[in-house]
């Protein structure tokens, strides 16, 4: 029942994208979501700071003719993953924060495990690009931190799915290639290419992960699962095709509670009084997919929201 209802939910997103234009006019400061043109700005803010993304066009059957054909998404490929997430230490009440308080009886949203970009002291001061766009581009790993101005970007764990709020987190079971690991204990590192598309029917981001074991063999899904944080594996990942390659399906972080969630980080950032522009967008962003995906490490040290 569950795939049947991610399946119908797919095909009246499909539906309703071919029947209704894409967004024009700007609702950024409203509701925290980006138009076409608002994603190529934050896409081009992205590919600058940190040089391992860059964009790409995909199919050309499958462009989408309110982007550019050479920026119709966002990639980083090679991404090593040497630890899963299944594998990190247990609950540590010391790293539990709370993302945003909780207000009129709405529970806080908590982020369970530690900031990474936080736990090495300032050894991520060196080659960490500011908002500016000062400094050098981020390596294919994450920096060991993004300084104490950075510490107060909280995480955001708090993507549960709610049937009652949209059923499409449902997996939808699509054939992977299966990826054997040899049967010892040497650990293995794996490798992701990363996507970030727009998603026409939320108007936000969408981040997509495909792995491959040490052989360069796709993985299966619940061997992706192994990579994302146990609060989110059954509750926000979906595989679904690509909206832009063909023949390939990848898991993907639902995009259906972005816009709140997007919504919270930048307001809080402006009750602190710091600065935040649309095109800084995708770099806040990928900073709570940090919280997701723990373990893989992509560059998400780029400081957001001034000094």
């Amino acid at each position: 029942m569950s795939n049947l209802r991610h399946t119908l939910h797919t095909l009246f997103k499909q539906t309703v994208e071919n029947v209704t234009p894409p967004l024009t006019k700007s609702q950024f400061e409203e509701k925290r979501v980006l138009t076409p043109d608002e994603f190529v700005a934050a896409g081009d803010y992205l590919v600058h700071a940190c040089p391992t993304w860059s964009w790409e066009g995909g199919d050309p059957k499958k462009r989408r003719t309110y982007f550019p054909a050479n920026k119709q998404f966002l990639v980083t490929r090679n991404v090593p993953c040497m630890k899963r997430a299944t594998e990190l230490e247990g609950y540590n009440p010391n790293s539990e924060f709370a993302v945003a308080g909780g207000g009129d009886g709405e529970e806080a949203w908590v982020a369970t495990h530690s900031d990474p970009a936080a736990a090495s002291g300032s050894a991520g001061k060196e080659d960490v690009p500011n908002i500016d766009g000062e400094g050098a581009g981020g390596s294919g790993g994450a920096g060991a931190g993004a300084g104490n101005k950075d510490d107060d970007i909280p995480d955001i764990t708090d993507l549960e799915l709610n049937e009652a709020d949209d059923e499409a987190a449902a997996p939808s079971g699509r054939p992977y290639l299966r990826a054997e690991e040899p049967a010892d204990n040497i650990m293995r590192t794996r490798t992701y290419d990363l996507y970030i598309t727009y998603d026409q029917y939320y108007q936000v981001p969408r981040f997509w992960l495909v792995g491959h074991d040490e052989s360069r063999k796709p993985l299966l899904p619940q061997q992706v699962m192994e990579d994302v944080s146990e609060e989110h594996a059954r509750k926000t990942i979906t595989v679904d095709p690509h909206p832009h390659l063909a023949g390939l399906s990848a898991a993907s972080i639902h995009p259906c509670r972005h816009a709140d969630v997007m919504k919270k980080l930048v307001d809080n950032l402006l009750e602190a009084g710091r600065e935040f522009r649309v095109e800084q967008y995708l770099v806040l962003f990928l900073k709570f997919i940090a919280s997701v995906v723990p373990t893989i490490q992509y560059d998400y040290t780029m400081s957001v929201g001034g000094e």
